[in-house]
């Protein structure tokens, strides 16, 4: 499960170290309609003039680009429960009727968005995530699969592919499609192995179902097992919070995430503080040193990976250069110049609205782009820089001034002076390869938005959540 922000229902401090999670640039909050068709109208008694439409077609975002190693996902809505802590576009125990018309408006968008890919388009990866993937029965992921492969002509065995879960949809059923499809990387959400703590973040799961779950992935498949723990959680002390990182680590996952808990709008969490802040940054520095010591080496602030794992083979992807194609609710695409997506919302009156529209258009109707943000040179450097930069290999400067033609810190001084000034940069000025500090990592929610444009930052201040 991928936590993404959207903005908090009062001020963040500006000393704050959780600002806002960048796992892409920009954030979905700054997207904004692209125009829509005029209305019509009569004037003097002529006749109404053909509305206009000038949202862009996919065929013309994607001309020109290079397609020859693009990221696949496919997102999937829908939940057996929505976690109190959630704002993932999803909504909780649909209808089997909807979920069907969901299915089936996904193969009218895959059909209609391979159209649109330049000629030899080929993938290097793919995700199925949401919401809960294997909230899908099992003929339900079965066809998620045809659908994608026929439509792109890509066999999915032949790639990494990463499946979300969760304790209640972990079946046995649902697993061996999962399996015999060739999954690479199985990730569940568990936030805790303490009961009471996983209730206070409004997730009601039971302990047993957490490790009949992993115990499940663990006999099914072969793939990577990632873990996801969240810290922060009301009455959660650094006793319970070792309990739970030695408890995952029982099952010897490749990958685990620790998350920050975040207050969300429409989430129904409540304010918090600067006592609350501290608390966070301490459990993450024990959690850190915990998976440290234990062979884990760490990736971003939030991935660890066992330093014993093998790495998943398959094509070359660099997420800095490369497209993304987004399927379903609640997907991003990306091409070079340009990100887009579907209308964004959390409260379960718009979603259901969102998904209604989307059920409804034909193959014609996923011909244009909806929402999204237009990248000019500047937006570019600053996607680039946040992609590589809040990894804790860095960012190659040498990559960077090939794309770009000139040094990061000689775009942002600005910024970098803050870096440095805070001592959340490792390297020295200029070098090869520009690193954050061990703590330039821990506050990377703070140091995202220091890169920020004044446009980007302007739009997802104006963003109303809803």
């Amino acid at each position: 499960m991928t936590l993404s922000l959207t903005p908090r229902p009062e001020p963040v401090r500006a000393d704050s170290p959780y600002q806002s999670y960048v796992y892409a640039y920009p954030h979905k909050s700054a997207y904004r309609p692209f125009a829509h068709p005029s209305p019509s109208t009569t004037l003097n008694g002529e006749p109404p003039a053909p509305a206009s439409d000038s949202r862009p077609l996919l065929a013309d975002l994607w001309r020109g680009e290079d397609v020859r190693a693009l990221s696949l996902y496919a997102h999937i809505p829908f939940c057996e429960m929505r976690c109190g802590f959630c704002n993932l576009f999803t909504r909780s125990t649909p209808p089997a009727e909807q979920v069907t018309a969901y299915l089936d408006a996904l193969e009218r968008q895959a059909d209609a968005v391979a159209e649109a890919l330049p000629e030899g388009a080929a993938f290097a990866r793919a995700a199925l995530g949401g919401g809960t993937p294997t909230y899908l029965t099992a003929q339900e992921l079965t066809r998620v699969y045809d659908l994608t492969e026929r439509a792109f002509g890509v066999d999915l065995s032949a790639l990494p592919v990463s499946v979300e879960t969760s304790p209640a949809t972990a079946t046995p059923d649902r697993l061996a499609v999962l399996a015999e499809r060739g999954a690479t990387r199985i990730s569940m959400g568990v936030q805790s192995f303490v009961d009471s703590e996983a209730h206070a973040a409004g997730r009601p799961q039971r302990r047993a179902e957490v490790d009949r779950a992993l115990a499940a992935i663990r006999a099914a498949t072969t793939a990577d097992l990632n873990v996801d723990l969240i810290y922060g959680i009301d009455r959660q002390t650094s006793r319970t919070w070792e309990y739970s990182l030695d408890t995952a680590l029982e099952w010897e996952p490749e990958e685990v995430y620790l998350y920050p808990l975040y207050v969300r709008p429409l989430t129904g969490l409540g304010r918090r503080a600067r006592a609350w802040d501290d608390h966070r940054l301490a459990l993450y520095r024990q959690g850190r040193d915990h998976l440290l010591e234990r062979g884990y080496e760490q990736v971003s602030m939030r991935m660890f990976r066992r330093a014993d794992a093998a790495e998943a083979t398959g094509p070359d992807y660099c997420c800095q250069t490369d497209g993304m194609v987004g399927l379903g609710c609640g997907a991003r695409s990306y091409t070079s110049s340009a990100h887009y997506s579907f209308d964004y919302a959390v409260g379960i009156g718009q979603v259901r609205s969102i998904i209604a529209d989307f059920t409804e258009r034909d193959t014609a109707g996923f011909a244009h782009a909806e929402v999204g943000f237009h990248l000019d040179g500047d937006e570019r450097r600053r996607r680039h820089l946040l992609q590589s930069l809040l990894r804790a290999e860095g960012m190659d400067a040498a990559d960077y001034a090939a794309r770009f033609g000139s040094h990061p810190e000689g775009d942002f001084p600005a910024e970098f002076g803050v870096l440095s000034a805070r001592g959340w940069l490792a390297s020295a000025p200029g070098a090869d390869r520009v690193l954050l500090s061990e703590e330039g990592i821990a506050h990377s929610d703070a140091v995202g938005p220091l890169f920020f444009s004044a446009a980007v930052a302007a739009l997802m201040a104006d963003y109303e959540a809803r």
